[in-house]
Formats: structure tokens, C-alpha cells, sequence
């Protein structure tokens, strides 16, 4: 080799050419196609002339723009294009002439220098030329003498300039690799490469043969391209490596299925390279790889042999957590997939992975991928890019199949190796066991629980008798396969039953009770006997079929069959056209063989063998039920509260007691529904039609919380061992887990394509739309026919959408339709609108950002530039998607459920295949319904969107009348003799607290009952205070107590946190990954229904999503991540506002609420992030904007305003920093509006009207805040917070925000009732001596009918002179409350109200509690501790976290008191408060740097880039200095943004 004076001898040749002559690379002037491209410098202005001269003719002939030839036109050059195509058509004629003369010089110049220049030449030329400028026949004539010069020995400069001409022209012209690779070009390249001489040679014959293995990888394989691009691979840098890796990358990609051995000599080194730290290298190498063992996979001898090269060691390094290589997903599962296909065919990789411990690794990968927030992409259920079905893919391949196939030795190898090395066995099963059954558990699909159980069954089916119990000490594997019985799908019923047989026949004495107990006894005999199956935990096995079609239902969809949806040789496309393996009797004749060998005995007969815990449970919930059934209709009575009491003590002892209750006893009991019979007075499942008697029931209910909330809610009673509400709440959750089967819908792809729905808007979208026939109903005589044929329909509009756009094609009166065409007309232009917004978006990547409109499941996209927005634009486009808003999920009903406008009735019915359609579901949903009734998980078929839905309608039938009905209930009209009582009842929780509307779920299946439960102790719980302070009202009106000097109340409640369901959480943020699921109408129903009756079930992160998606439509897609990296949920939701266009905002500081104002009158309805600029200052972003929101914030603050109950007295008020009449409001319980009479126009000199306007804007400011994801600094009241979610307040409530008024109010009304209890049971006594408040008698107390402390607040019917007594006390009672929270703010909510919904409908926030909402709107009260202070502040540019500054900035910080806390935050971030989630949800990351100091370091001060939250600390020399200057800067240093 010669290589050391190469580089002497190549820059002497190069100095002797002209500059004008110097070969170049083709990446200079036009954009590379390869992974990288070697360069080689040049500086010839010459060349940069003519590269402009080219590129402009090249682009103007062939990819002119559309927008250049409109200006041309537009100046009136009319010849231009003509000119220029003929000025093309001359250069392409110049480059055939030059390219002949090169050629020709080649041909017949035999000296050296001569052919060197016309090398040079002809690089040059295919440098600045396009593909039109050559033909097949220039690149044919130039590769043989190409080829030639390439072998040219002698001159390494012709060699190099020859190969160089090679690779630009399979670059300009690809079709030259035919010709090239038919002229031997392939092997000359291996040849130079293999006897390397001279490395830039060598480089340039890489980046060839790069070039030419995309388009005839085949050749290149024969040639024995990959072992010479391989052989000297580590002599070349790192980029050259990748190169070299492309080309092998492009080779394996299309590997023929003959001839193995040229690739299979290139393993080893291939296998050697895995171990580089370069990812993208290490990606190419495990291409490769990859791509290998799936050409070899049915080969158990070629498996083998890469077996004995480390790949297996290698590629399991790769997959595992801590591997110092991040990976990218599709590369992660790739090499999960490669030890899958290893494992399936040889047994060395088997023995391989057990010795090395694969099992630990695997089993942390589950253990972490967490299925709720920690997957980056989609699922697919194909088990592409889907990590647990990878996982549960090599599961299955270690462990051999459990049924003997003939002539498969590799089984019966398998099974040998284990049963030789029982220790490796058991330390498989130990890590992997308990984590299955936690994925299982989790709400998983029916294809990733499929895999579980088989590899569950795999392993109990071939564990020792000693290992299982080791196995089942930390797991329930009974309540675990009870639960599995529930689901209906027959292979996973199969496969539990197989697992209950192995268990029994290896464990028969130590699990039969155990099943007995957890009821898998019961789930077999069920399978037998559906008329004797279980009353509620295995209701659903009695309805299924065991026939031919229901064994092979998967073989008829478009899914894969569960057969094979793990057979890792079987190709996709391939298992769905083979017959499902199931026989329709498998399942009954495994369940009669259990049944017959296992629990045969009398004493385990599911009629005859209820343990002892069971016949209890269900004893007691029969009295109760029949205690409710005999006092149904009786008046209530203490002898009637005494019986309640003492049965539900016994129950509550039984639940919360010492003895293990399983889930199967909890369900099965009966005690769920007894104890909803109870609460609701055996009305639960009733719709309650009609207002008599709704009162009566509404104070029974009442009473009947009282009585469970007192046994519940207070921890007195000896006999109950445990906390009894905790207790029963768990029990309803695992029941819950269990006996739900709400399925998930996936796609099948990532990717979606969009298309044009023609109803009901016309317009573009970006996912599939759904094909319809619609045709008139063969009865009715009222309609037209709709005579479009087939239509595309928007799958995620909802049925009544859809209905008012039939209705107006349809309808055969005149009038209407004279209308409908006019709307049509309006629609077209609206839809002509958007589809040019559309259109603008097709031109960018799918994954850019878009705006969109969908407003619980509508759908409405309108995609935005990156660039500022006309604000008329979006006005227009935003007002014709607020008329669209007529078809979303929600918008026609109320949190109740019934309509808010009688024109929402239904016009239309539809009927799909015989069956009425439900109006409150989108169209995509109530075909998902119909599909899914018999299969609990499934996967969408691509059938869903190529079939033509033949749907039927017909004329509603007076519906409204039922409506009304429904709805006079709710509305809870009641006459004016109950309204005295009603400010003391929580009326709006106890009439719909057990009125859950799900479309799809029966009404009288247990999980139902689970559900409404659940509701009833969660409304318990949090209106604990409420039902408390009314069993201490009882108490002292039946005079158990004498006196209410004391209102102190103990409720022991529980957290919110133990509502939530795990199960039900992780499928709706796997529902919410779903490509479909671009709004809530593109998932399935049970989502907006469980998210609307009962959002407590579901997470707060999970409820975060689902509100953005409902609101907004789908966020931006992610950018992936490696699977080794820690994939956490949202941090706060300042990130969320990344997929809209940003506008800028000029803001006075000296007018904040005019800037405000203003802002809010432009933007406030336009999906645009807003960024705040100062006038007269230099900054802007993030930290101005944060600011902005803060100083907004306190300028609703400041007193008079008007606008809250602080501001009716100066000495509420404290003095603010710049005038008299910034006084900022003292409110420690939070704001509260204050209370204006109605009729009232002016008061102290304020005009209402300009209340209702502040109020209307402070609505459109915290609307945009929860848009924008800004943090607020306004402190309201709880109460408020109940307003805004739209719930209903009560005297009780009056306490939150004024602590005084609302306990003397609960004092009155006690005096008020306990009078009338003591004179009901003793008629006719005297009860003057009631009448006294604290000793003093009312008439004494010189209490006029005026508001407490807004003596103007007097009612028009009440003289000046009237005082309150005890005979007029709950008048005056029932005026102070409907003053204070109803009549006299009612007003100032709407109008916030009315504000808020010009940024998105403020229904949305009702997923949400008052506190949770406090924190998205104003972030965390805590601020930071100690430990949060270390972990999520990053220290760069000089600090690190050891240096003695930072050690004295954090103590100094740790000791700041509260309100320098908000200082420092409001310094560094310009909020005074973190974003919800702390300081670990702060983005950007608090970030701490060293400041260079010019001056004296002490004399400095700290400074901050807030858009970034970056602190530049100087090095004080002490913790007192460094002190002074901190709380220096974050005091002086607020009010402005400069450069620093």
C-alpha cells in the first residue's frame, strides 16, 4: 500500500489544473441524496458564476414555480416563458454537443494529461446538468470508458476523477446504474476497494457503489460489493462509515431467497460494528441484520451460525434500558423482532438468551414502557412499531409451543434445555409472571392480552410443582384468571381454561379453594351451564355461541386472527387468509373436562359451594333490599333510619373487616345494587319522568346520604376495623377492572389520509371519510329522496349534524327547502374557504402544525401557516366553524342530557341494517357500536372505509314531548313553597347523581351498577362538609346536642386520587394515541359518555389530554424518541400551544386592561398563540407574555372595581406600589363576585355595565390563559371555581368565601327546623323559648331585610322598616342566599361566561374539579421544596452543582419566605406562580450560569432571560452578598424588559 504519500501526490496534481478545470463534488451545487457525501472544497468564482447560470435555467425549464409565472404575468411579459424554454432547449443542445467532445477526447486521447482534462471537464458537466440533459444512450457510450479508466493503474488521479464521473452519474441520471453495472462498473469498484492503495480512491469508489446499490442492489451482492465496502471499513472515518453501512443497508433490503453465502460472510463484521458508539452507524448495522435473519429465519442452521458470532449478546445490549446506544422505535423493535425470528429457529440463540439473563431485561422494558403516558407512537395491533407485542413475540419463541407438532426437533430441544436447567427456568418465570399479569390488568388490547396469556400458559405449562409456588406467592393468579373469564373472546377463554387445568393438575390441593373463592369455578360452570351461570361476575359467558361462526369470526374480519398474531414466521397478509385452529367445542369439552376432574365433589358444585363470606354478603343485601322495598313509599321516620342504620353497619362490618373479601364474593353479593336501591330509594334505574312527588324523593334521597355519609364519613363506630369509605371504594374498583369491557378501537396504520366530506359541511379533512347510500325509509309518505347516489360523509360528525343537513335535501316543504338551498349556498362558499386554507397545508409535511376546530368530535379542521394570520381572516373562518358547531357531540345538550333548544329535536331517523341509530353519537361511533357487539377489542378493518353504508331514514315522531318531560325533572322546577327549603340542599348532585346515560352499556349489567356506586360516593366524598353539617343539624334539632357555638365538622374523606381507575385511565390514553383520534368523536362513545356522567375515573393527566383534544382537536404530532430514553406525560400545559401560529401584541404598561381589551377584541376567537411586546422595550416571548398575564391579573385585583365582595369597604384593602387607587384586594379565601341588585344601574358611582364589560373580559382573558397555556396569578374563591364548571351553589358554600355569613346562616336555619321538629311532635306547645339565637332573642338582634354588608341591597318588595323575627327568618334566610349566590351575581357569571366562550366553549372545563382547575389556570400553590430544587434546576456555562455559588444560591432560596418565592419566580420567569406539576414542568428548564463580571464581581447584579427561565448569577465571594443582590434584583428589578 501506498497510502502514506498519497496525500503529497494528490494536492501536487491538484495544484498543477486551472481553477477553472478542478474537479468538484456534486453536493456543492445541488442537494445530496446519500446518507453524506465526501466534498471536496473548491473557490472558484468562475464555477459559482455558471452553477447559478445552470441551476437557474435547469429549474426555470423543468420545476418553475407556479407563483414565478403568475408574476411574470403579472408584469406583462407575456414571451418570458417561451423565451426561457428556448434558452433551455439551446443549453440542454450545448451540454449534448460538450458531452460528445469529452467523450470523443476519452476515446482517442491516450495521453494521460489529456484524459485528466476531460475528466475534470466531464465532472464539471454533470455537476451543473439535470437528468433531461442525458439520455440512456450518452450514459451507455460513456460507461465502458468509465469502467476502463477506473482500472486505469497507473495514474491514481484518473482513477479517482473516472469513479467520481461514475457517482454523478447514477446522481444526475440513476438510470446509468443499468448500464454501468452491465459494463462491469460494479466489480472494477469492488476491485479498488479490496486492494486499497490509495484512500481517497477508495472513498470515492464507496460513495459509487452508495449510489449504484440503490437502484441494482442485486448486482452489487453478486459482485461481492458488501465484503469490499466491509473489508476495510475501519480504516475510514466516521461519515465515510455510513456511507460504506448505505450501501450494505441497500443490498439487504432486497435480498433474494437464494445464494446466502455473500452475505453471510459479511456477519462477523457486521456483528463487530454493533459494539460502535456512532448511532447512526450502529442503525445501518442492525438494518442489515435485521434484514438477514428475516431472509434466513426458516433456516435453523443458518440461524445458528449468526448465533456464533455475538449477535445475540449484541443485539440484547442494544434492546436493554441502560445501553449507552439510544436507538430510534422502528430500529428498537427491529432488533426485538431479530432475537424473536432467532429464537424461533435455533436453539443456541434460546440457550443464549436464558443464560444471559434476558428475562430481567425484557422484564424492565415492559415494566417501563408504561401503557398509560410512556408510548411515543401509535399501536398497531399488526405488532408493527408496537413495543409489548415485540416483547410478547420473543416471549413466545423461548418458550416451546405447549401442543407437539410433528417433525419439529426444535421444541423437543427446547423443552430439553429447560428441563435441564430448572434455575434458569424459575428465574424466568419469577421476573416475567407478575409483570404479564400487571399488562393483562392494565386495560391492554385483546391481541397484547392474547400474548400474555400464552406466554402465562407456556410457562405454568412447563414450571415444576415447587416453582409455581414460588411463581404465585407474589401474585393472585386466581382473581387474575377470573378476571380474564369475563372477556368474551374464545381464544383467550381457551387459554385461561388451559391455564386453570395445568394449575389444578400440578397444584391440585392448594389452589381449589383459592378458585373456589375468586370464582373460576363459577366462570368454568358458566361455560357449561349459561342458564345457572353467576347472577353479576360471569353474566356475559351465558350469551355467548359456540358455533362455526363464532370460532372463526376473526378469519371473516380483515384482522389477524389471535392464531397467529404471534407466530413470528407467518407474514401478516398471509395468516389472515388461514382457517382459525379453534373447533367450536374446544372450549366446552376443555370446561367439561376441568368440571369432571377437578370439581366434581359436592362441596365445590357452583350451586352448593358459596363460602361462607358470599352466603353473608348476599343475606345482607337481600334485607336491605328488602327493607328499601317495604319503606319505598313510606314517609321517613327514625324507627325507619334505625333499621337502615344497623343493616348498613353489619354490611360496612363485613366489607371493612379482618376477613379477606375477593372480588368475585364483592360482585357476586349483590351488595353494589342493594346499596343503589338504597340511596336512591329503588328509583336508580328509573328515568323520572314528571315533577310529582320529586321533591319527596329528592328529601328521601337526602336523607338516605345523611345516614350512609354518617357511617362512612366519620371514623366513631368500634365495631368497623378498617376506614370504611376506602374500604369500599377499592372494592368497587377492582370490581370495576374486572367486569368492564369498554373496547379499544385502533387503525391500522400510523398514517392516515385525508379526503373531502361532502356531508354535512363540504369540506377537506385529513382522515378518511366513511362512503353512505342514504335512501328514504320504504313507509314513509312525508319525504323526498335524496338522489345523490353515494356520498363521503365526515365520520366523526354526529348524527344530529347529519340529520339538519338531510333534513334540508329531503324535506318536501317548499318553504324549508327554499331555506336549505340558500344555507347551501352559504355552506358552499364557506367550504370553497376552507378548502383553500386546506390546500395550503397539502403542500407541507403531514406532520406540520394545523389549527383545529372540533369541538367534541365535530372534526373541523382548517389548517394555519407558520406566518402571522390576517386577523379577518380567521374571524371568518372562525365564525363559519361556530356555525358548524351544531354537530358536535355536546353541543345540543346540557350537562344533563336534555336539550337546550327545541329545534335540536331530531327531525330524521336512521336506521343501519334494521337498527336505530342513537342521535348523540357521531357516525363513525354508532357503526364502531354495531360492529363491535359480540367482539369486546378489536382493530379497525380497512373494510370500515371502503364499504358503502346503506343507511335508511324516516321522519321522527314527535319526540319532544318525552324530552320535556325528561327535562322538567332535571330542571327541578319547583313550585314556591319548596323553594324556601331548597337553598339548603344540594339539588343539582342528588338529581342526577345516579342518571348515567351510556349509550352502550346495559343498564342492568353489575358494571353499571360498579359505576353508579362509584358516582354516588365520589359526590359523597366531595360534598362531605355538605352531608356532615346536616347530620349535625339533625343532631341538634332532635336536641342531641344543645348548641351550635361550635360548627366545627369532621368528615374523614378520602383522597380524589382513590376514584380514579387505572384500567380505565390506561385505555383512554391508549384510545387518545390513536391516529383517529383527531377529536372525541373519533373514538369510541364510552369515552365522551364515562368523561361527562364520571370523569373521576379517569387520571388528571389523561383528563388534561382529553379536554385539549376536546376542545382544540388533536395536538401536534410528537417527534419520536428513542425507546431507551424516559418518555414522561405533559409537563403543564405551556407546551400544548405549540401547534398554533404565534401574534404578536403591542401592550402599554401604564394601560393594561385598554391593551388587554383590545388584544382580546382581536384574538380572543382566533386559534393563535399571542406573545406580548412592551412599548418602548426590547423584550418579548415567553417571559413578557407570563408577565403580561400576571399584571392583568392584578389589575382585576385592585379595588374599585366593583367586581368582588372585598370591594365594598377601604379597609378590605391594603395600599398598592404606584397610586390611591391600585389598592390590590385582601381576600383569603378568594375572589367572589360581588352582589348587584337586580335593576340596579349604578352603585358608588361604578355603572353595572361596565362590571358586566370587565367581567366579559376577564372571561376571554382566562379562556386564552387555558388556550395558551399562560399561568394566572388570581386567586378566586372555590365557589367561583364551582360557577365556572357550571355547577350549582348552596348555603353550605357561602362558607368557602365568607365564613361569618355562612355559619350564621346554617345556625338560623337549625333554629328555623328545630323549632318545627320539636312543635311536630308536640303539637301545640308553646315554642317561644326557640327563639333565641345565642341567648338573644331574633327580634333583638335589630336585623333588617338588607343584604349583610350592602345595606343598598334591599329587595323592591320588602319595606324599609320591616325587621326580622322568627316568623319571617327563612324569608330573610332564603333572600340572603339567593342575594349572595344566585339573583345577585347571576348577571357577572354570565357575562364571564359569555366572554370565555368567544375562546372555546366553557363546558370543557367540566372534566375538572375546582382545585384542579385552580392549578391549569394558576399552577401549584406549594412552589418548590429542597429535593425539587436539585432535581429539576440544570446548571451550565461555569456552574455546576457542586460549585460553592450554586451551594449558597440554593440555601439562599430555600430560605426565602412565600412571598419571596414569588418574587425570585416572577424574576426569572414573569409569573409569580409554577405551572401545574412544579418545577419539574417548567419549560424551559430553569437554568442557573456563571455571569462574567467586567466590574468588581460584588458590585453586580443577577440578571435573567426569562423566554428561556435562565438566570446569570455572579460568583459573589459570600452567601450575605450574594443574598442582598438576589433580593435587590427580584424587587427593584420588576416592571421591564431590556437587554442585559
Amino acid at each position: 500500500m501506498q497510502m502514506g504519500n498519497r496525500g503529497h501526490k494528490r494536492a501536487e496534481t491538484a495544484d498543477e489544473l486551472p481553477a477553472d478545470k478542478r474537479a468538484c463534488t456534486l453536493s456543492e451545487f445541488r442537494p445530496s441524496t446519500s446518507n453524506s457525501s465526501i466534498q471536496t472544497p473548491t473557490n472558484s468564482t468562475h464555477e459559482t458564476h455558471d452553477a447559478d447560470m445552470d441551476s437557474s435555467s435547469a429549474t426555470s425549464g423543468s420545476a418553475r414555480s407556479d407563483g414565478e409565472g403568475e408574476r411574470d404575468s403579472a408584469y406583462g411579459s407575456c414571451d418570458s416563458d417561451n423565451n426561457y424554454r428556448d434558452y433551455y432547449r439551446r443549453g440542454s443542445s450545448g451540454d449534448q454537443t460538450k458531452f460528445n467532445r469529452v467523450l470523443s477526447s476519452l476515446n482517442e486521447d491516450h495521453d494521460e494529461s489529456g484524459q485528466l482534462a476531460a475528466l475534470t471537464e466531464l465532472c464539471e458537466l454533470l455537476s451543473f446538468c439535470t437528468d433531461n440533459s442525458l439520455s440512456g444512450l450518452m450514459a451507455d457510450s460513456f460507461s465502458p470508458v468509465l469502467v476502463k479508466l477506473a482500472r486505469h493503474e497507473s495514474n491514481p488521479n484518473i482513477m479517482l476523477l473516472a469513479i467520481r464521473a461514475i457517482t454523478y452519474f447514477c446522481d444526475v441520471h440513476p438510470r446509468s446504474s443499468a448500464y454501468l453495472v452491465r459494463h462491469d462498473a460494479v466489480p472494477a469498484l469492488c476491485q479498488r476497494l479490496l486492494a486499497i492503495e490509495y484512500l481517497d480512491v477508495a472513498e470515492q469508489c464507496l460513495q459509487a457503489l452508495e449510489k449504484i446499490s440503490r437502484e441494482q442492489p442485486l448486482a452489487c451482492l453478486q459482485s461481492g460489493a458488501i465484503m469490499a465496502v466491509l473489508n476495510y471499513i475501519d480504516f475510514f472515518s466516521t461519515i465515510v462509515q455510513r456511507v460504506a453501512l448505505s450501501t450494505v443497508v441497500n443490498i439487504c433490503k432486497k435480498l433474494p431467497s437464494e445464494c446466502p453465502s455473500p452475505f453471510m460472510d459479511a456477519v462477523p463484521i457486521l456483528c463487530k460494528l454493533l459494539q460502535y458508539e456512532d448511532r447512526q452507524l450502529v442503525e445501518s448495522v442492525s438494518t442489515c441484520l435485521i434484514k438477514i435473519t428475516e431472509r434466513v429465519c426458516h433456516s435453523s442452521d443458518m440461524l445458528d451460525d449468526l448465533c456464533k458470532h455475538g449477535l445475540v449478546q449484541q443485539a440484547t445490549d442494544l434492546i436493554n434500558l441502560n445501553s449507552r446506544t439510544s436507538l430510534s422505535p422502528p430500529i428498537y423493535l427491529g432488533l426485538i423482532g431479530l432475537l424473536a425470528r432467532l429464537a424461533s429457529g435455533s436453539i443456541v440463540a434460546v440457550r443464549t438468551l436464558f443464560e444471559i439473563n434476558v428475562s430481567s431485561i425484557l422484564q424492565d422494558i415492559v415494566s417501563r414502557y408504561d401503557l398509560a403516558h410512556g408510548m411515543p407512537f401509535n399501536a398497531m395491533v399488526d405488532g408493527q412499531c408496537n413495543q409489548v407485542h415485540e416483547v410478547l413475540k420473543l416471549l413466545n419463541e423461548l418458550l416451546p409451543a405447549t401442543t407437539r407438532e410433528q417433525d419439529n426437533p426444535l421444541a423437543s430441544d427446547k423443552e430439553a434445555f429447560l428441563t435441564s436447567r430448572p434455575d434458569l427456568m424459575q428465574r424466568f418465570g419469577l421476573d416475567l409472571l407478575p409483570v404479564l399479569i400487571r399488562v393483562v390488568n392494565s386495560g391492554v388490547n385483546l391481541y397484547v392480552c392474547y400474548g400474555c396469556l400464552s406466554v402465562i400458559n407456556k410457562l405454568v405449562y412447563f414450571s415444576k410443582s415447587d416453582m409455581l409456588l414460588d411463581f404465585l406467592q407474589s401474585t393472585n393468579i386466581s382473581s387474575f384468571l377470573a378476571g380474564v373469564f369475563t372477556r368474551k373472546d374464545h381464544h383467550v377463554l381457551l387459554l385461561a381454561l388451559q391455564v386453570v387445568e395445568t394449575l389444578l393438575q400440578k397444584l391440585p390441593d392448594g389452589l381449589l379453594d383459592s378458585f373456589i373463592k375468586e370464582g373460576v369455578c363459577f366462570a368454568v360452570d358458566s361455560l357449561l351451564s349459561p342458564k345457572r351461570s353467576s347472577q353479576f361476575m360471569f353474566s356475559t359467558l351465558s350469551a355467548m355461541e359456540y358455533s362455526d361462526d363464532a370460532s372463526q369470526k376473526s378469519a371473516s374480519r380483515d384482522a389477524r386472527c389471535l392464531c397467529f398474531a404471534f407466530d413470528t414466521g407467518q407474514c401478516p397478509t398471509i395468516s389472515r387468509t388461514l382457517t382459525c385452529k379453534l373447533d367450536k367445542d374446544s372450549i366446552r369439552n376443555l370446561a367439561e373436562h376441568i368440571k369432571t376432574s377437578y370439581f366434581a365433589t359436592e362441596a365445590i358444585n357452583p350451586e352448593k359451594g358459596l363460602t361462607d363470606i358470599l352466603q353473608k354478603l348476599k343475606t345482607l343485601s337481600s334485607v336491605l333490599a328488602d327493607l328499601v322495598n317495604t319503606h319505598m313509599n313510606d314517609t321517613i321516620s327514625e324507627q325507619h333510619e334505625e333499621e337502615f342504620y344497623c343493616i348498613l353497619l353489619e354490611i360496612m362490618s363485613v366489607l371493612a373487616g379482618k376477613d379477606p373479601i375477593s372480588t368475585f364474593e364483592f360482585v357476586e353479593s349483590g351488595i353494589a345494587k342493594s346499596l343503589l336501591n338504597y340511596l336512591s330509594n329503588g328509583q336508580y334505574m328509573e328515568r323520572k319522568a314528571g315533577v310529582d312527588g320529586a321533591c319527596c324523593q329528592l328529601c328521601i334521597v337526602e336523607k338516605r346520604f345523611e345516614l350512609l355519609g354518617n357511617l362512612l364519613l366519620s371514623f366513631r363506630d368500634p365495631h368497623i376495623a378498617d376506614f370504611p369509605l376506602p374500604a369500599l371504594v377499592r372494592r368497587l374498583q377492582s370490581s370495576l377492572a374486572s367486569l368492564e369491557t369498554f373496547p379499544v378501537i385502533l387503525s391500522h396504520s400510523s398514517r392516515v389520509r385525508s379526503s373531502y366530506a361532502t356531508v354535512p359541511h363540504g369540506r377537506g379533512t385529513s382522515y378518511p371519510c366513511l362512503k353512505v347510500q342514504f335512501v328514504k325509509g320504504e313507509e314513509d309518505v312525508f319525504l323526498g329522496d335524496y338522489l345523490k347516489d353515494v356520498v363521503n360523509v365526515d365520520p366523526f360528525s354526529t348524527l344530529t349534524a347529519i340529520d339538519g343537513y338531510m333534513w334540508s335535501k329531503v324535506s318536501v316543504n317548499k318553504s324549508e327547502q327554499a331555506k336549505s338551498a340558500t344555507l347551501e349556498e352559504s355552506s358552499s362558499f364557506r367550504s370553497r374557504s376552507l378548502d383553500s386554507v386546506e390546500s395550503n397545508s397539502m403542500l407541507s409535511h403531514a406532520n406540520e402544525m394545523q389549527e383545529e376546530r372540533s369541538f367534541s368530535g365535530t372534526g373541523e379542521i382548517a389548517s394555519v401557516g407558520d406566518n402571522l394570520v390576517n386577523s379577518a381572516d380567521l374571524k371568518d373562518l372562525d365564525n363559519t366553524v361556530e356555525q358548524e358547531q351544531e354537530g358536535s357531540v355536546n353541543k345540543s345538550t346540557d350537562s344533563h342530557g336534555c336539550s337546550k333548544n327545541e329545534d335540536s329535536s331530531p327531525k330524521l331517523f336512521f336506521n343501519l341494517e334494521g337498527q336505530q341509530l342513537d342521535h348523540r353519537l357521531t357516525l363513525y361511533q354508532a357503526i364502531i357500536q354495531q360492529q363491535l357487539k359480540e367482539e369486546i377489542d378489536s382493530s379497525l378493518s380497512s373494510k370500515l372505509w371502503s364499504q358503502v353504508y346503506k343507511i335508511s331514514y324516516r321522519k321522527a315522531v314527535n319526540p319532544k314531548n318525552n324530552l320535556a318531560e325528561q327535562c322538567s325533572f332535571q330542571g327541578h322546577d319547583f313550585s314556591s313553597s319548596d323553594k324556601a327549603t331548597r337553598s339548603c340542599q344540594c339539588v343539582s348532585f342528588f338529581s342526577d347523581i345516579f342518571y348515567s346515560d351510556f349509550a352502550d352499556l346495559n343498564k342492568f349489567s353489575p358494571t353499571y351498577d360498579m359505576i353508579c356506586l362509584l358516582k354516588s360516593l365520589e359526590g359523597m366524598n366531595r360534598l362531605r362538609y355538605h352531608v356532615m353539617s346536616r347530620d349535625r343539624m339533625n343532631s341538634f334539632l332532635k336536641c342531641q346536642i344543645d348548641n351550635l357555638y361550635d360548627w366545627k365538622v369532621e368528615a374523614f374523606g378520602v383522597s380524589q386520587s382513590e376514584f380514579v381507575n387505572s384500567k380505565l385511565t390506561e385505555k383512554l390514553e391508549q384510545q387518545m394515541r390513536d391516529p383517529l383520534a383527531v377529536s372525541v368523536g373519533g373514538m369510541p362513545s364510552w369515552c365522551s359518555q364515562l368523561m361527562a356522567s364520571c370523569p373521576f375515573l379517569f387520571g388528571f393527566e389523561a383528563r388534561c389530554k382529553y379536554f385539549r383534544l376536546a376542545a382544540f382537536g388533536q395536538p401536534a404530532v410528537r417527534h419520536h424518541v428513542s425507546y431507551n430514553d424516559d418518555v414522561g406525560g405533559i409537563n403543564g400545559m405551556r407546551q400544548n400551544s405549540g401547534s398554533y401560529p404565534r401574534k404578536k401584541f403591542l401592550v402599554h404598561r401604564n394601560r393594561i386592561l385598554d391593551s388587554a381589551a383590545q388584544m382580546m377584541n382581536l384574538h380572543a376567537h382566533q386559534r393563535v398563540v399571542l406573545e406580548v411586546e412592551y412599548n418602548d422595550e426590547v423584550g418579548t416571548g415567553l417571559g413578557p407574555t407570563l408577565e403580561f398575564y400576571t399584571l392583568v391579573s392584578y389589575e382585576f385585583q385592585k379595588g374599585g372595581l366593583c367586581l368582588w365582595r372585598e370591594d365594598h369597604a377601604a379597609s378590605s384593602c391594603i395600599n398598592g406600589s404606584e397610586a390611591d387607587n391600585s389598592k390590590i384586594l385582601v381576600s383569603p379565601l378568594g375572589l367572589f363576585p360581588r352582589p348587584w341588585l337586580p335593576g340596579v344601574d349604578i352603585s358608588n358611582g361604578i355603572q353595572f355595565s361596565e362590571v358586566t364589560k370587565k367581567f366579559v373580559l376577564l372571561g376571554q382573558i382566562v379562556g386564552k390563559a387555558l388556550q395558551d397555556g399562560r399561568v394566572l396569578d388570581l386567586p378566586f374563591s372555590k365557589a367561583f371555581y364551582k360557577l365556572i364548571l357550571g355547577k350549582e351553589l348552596t348555603v353550605y358554600d357561602i362558607q368557602s368565601f365568607d365564613v361569618e355569613l355562612g355559619r350564621v346562616l346554617l345556625e338560623f336555619q337549625a333554629l328555623i327546623e328545630r323549632k318545627r321538629y320539636l312543635e311536630s311532635i308536640s303539637p301545640g306547645k308553646s315554642s317561644m323559648d326557640l327563639d333565641f339565637f345565642h341567648g338573644t332573642r331574633i327580634e333583638d338582634l335589630c336585623l333588617d331585610f338588607s343584604l349583610p354588608g350592602y345595606p343598598d341591597y334591599v329587595p323592591e318588595s320588602v319595606s324599609d322598616s320591616k325587621m326580622v323575627k322568627m316568623s319571617n327568618l327563612q324569608e330573610y334566610i332564603s333572600f340572603v342566599v339567593d342575594a349572595t349566590i344566585r339573583t345577585g351575581i347571576s348577571r357577572q357569571v354570565e357575562a364571564f361566561k359569555s366572554g370565555f366562550d368567544q375562546v372555546f366553549p366553557i363546558r370543557h372545563l367540566q372534566v375538572f374539579t375546582e382545585g384542579e382547575l385552580e392549578r391549569l389556570l394558576c399552577g401549584e400553590r406549594e412552589l418548590w421544596d429542597s429535593n425539587a430544587l436539585v432535581d429539576h434546576i440544570k446548571f451550565d456555562h461555569g456552574y455546576t452543582a457542586s460549585s460553592p455559588p450554586i451551594l449558597n444560591f440554593l440555601q439562599i432560596i430555600q430560605e426565602f419566605n412565600y412571598e419571596q418565592q414569588r418574587s425570585f419566580l416572577r424574576f426569572v420567569t414573569g409569573a409569580p406562580r409554577l405551572p401545574s406539576g412544579g418545577l419539574a414542568s417548567l419549560n424551559p428548564k430553569l437554568t442557573i450560569v456563571r455571569k462574567h463580571c467586567s466590574k468588581w464581581v460584588d458590585t453586580d447584579l443577577p440578571s435573567v432571560m426569562t423566554c428561556a427561565n435562565y438566570l446569570k448569577l455572579p460568583p459573589y465571594s459570600s452567601k450575605e452578598r450574594m443574598k442582598e443582590k438576589l433580593l435587590y434584583a427580584i424587587t427593584e428589578g420588576q416592571g421591564s424588559f431590556h437587554l442585559s
